[in-house]
């Protein structure tokens, strides 16, 4: 007797979340689609480390310090392992609101602003949050159908919100906000601490060499050291410059997206409601506060899809059909949409009408 198995399908959530995402080992790692100039980044720190480890860190570990090569593993380490932290995780991708959630914050709309006369422009979605006795406008995005939370920002690359967005950055090939900005500031914090490590020790690589066999003899027999020369000299200025900027922004507790905007450097004069007034509290709160959890769930499951399976019941359907709680919804695909599967109730057969009394005297 043959046993027939019915395989089913799992559906993770990230399959169907919207936005221009790319996803790897099974939802745990998101990135942007437009992946080039991070691979880029990739080759130039791998190629230039490599180099480094395979000719000048052996001789400098004989004639000066064996430590010399193990402090630039350290650093190289902590610059790898941060830049795939910022490049893999979830930046704080706000889910987008589902078909029940976007048709009520319409209504809502509707009747705040009330019925908007042809020809007339509508007036802007926008609503008063106070933080700080501070006035903070949330404004509503199209895309997403939902009111974005303070300092979150549309990317128009990854087409999500993020929740308090600095900015997408091709280098670490993601957005960067909430959940990793800590992270890409420790990358270029510790790249730019490598790179005047490798530069400068390639200096005294090529000063000591020629010391024996001339400066010129040097670089004939060296050409990997001229190479590293010259990508660590091109990179540092806009490394170690962009370390500085973001050193800047985290003393205030701010963002890019803010500073370019003016947000509270423009014509108004509004004070930062989120800064501390004092910059170890701040850099403390951006650099050493708590880390959200993820809302996307995005390994959670699906509904399974199989064939041959039963349809949900009634009570199943109906049940699904209930308003779901604010923690709930955040974590629902914003493409999932529900069936109404359950079958009507059986109806007595309607009574066949009576005929009209004409007929019915006619008859006798």
């Amino acid at each position: 007797m043959s046993v027939m198995v019915v395989r089913k399908k799992v559906t993770r959530k990230w399959e169907k979340l919207p936005g221009r995402n790319t996803f790897c080992c099974d939802g745990r790692v998101m990135m942007a689609r437009q992946k080039g100039i991070f691979y880029l980044t990739l080759f130039l720190i791998l190629g230039t480390c490599t180099l480094f480890f395979a000719f000048e860190c052996r001789y400098l570990a004989v004639q000066l310090s064996p430590a010399i090569p193990v402090f630039a593993a350290m650093l190289f380490l902590f610059s790898m392992a941060t830049l795939l932290r910022t490049s893999f995780s979830d930046p704080g991708v706000i889910p987008r609101a589902l078909p029940d959630e976007a048709a009520f914050i319409e209504m809502e709309i509707e009747a705040t602003n009330g019925a908007v006369p042809q020809g007339q422009r509508p007036p802007p979605r926008i609503k008063n949050f106070q933080i700080n006795n501070q006035i903070v406008k949330l404004k509503y995005c199209y895309t997403c159908k939902i009111f974005r939370p303070p300092r979150a920002s549309h990317c128009s690359i990854c087409d999500n919100c993020v929740e308090r967005f600095d900015h997408h950055c091709p280098w670490v090939g993601n957005c960067v906000g909430k959940r990793n900005y800590r992270y890409f500031y420790l990358f270029i914090l510790s790249l730019s601490l490598l790179t005047i490590y490798v530069f400068a020790f390639n200096i005294v690589y090529v000063a000591l060499k020629s010391l024996k066999i001339g400066f010129l003899e040097t670089l004939k027999e060296t050409p990997g050291t001229v190479l590293e020369v010259l990508i660590c000299f091109f990179t540092l200025w806009s490394v170690v410059g962009l370390t500085g900027f973001h050193t800047f922004l985290v003393a205030l507790n701010q963002t890019t997206n803010e500073d370019i905007k003016g947000s509270w450097t423009g014509k108004n004069r509004v004070q930062n409601p989120y800064s501390h007034g004092n910059i170890v509290k701040n850099c403390c709160e951006v650099l050493c506060g708590p880390l959200p959890p993820s809302v996307l769930d995005r390994r959670g499951i699906l509904p399974l899809e199989e064939s041959g399976s039963r349809p949900p019941s009634t009570q199943e359907t109906s049940s699904s059909l209930l308003p779901q709680s604010p923690a709930l919804t955040e974590h629902l695909s914003s493409n999932e949409m529900l069936e109404d599967t359950s079958t009507p109730e059986e109806m007595p057969p309607p009574e066949p009408p009576e005929p009209p009394q004409e007929v019915a005297k006619a008859e006798k």
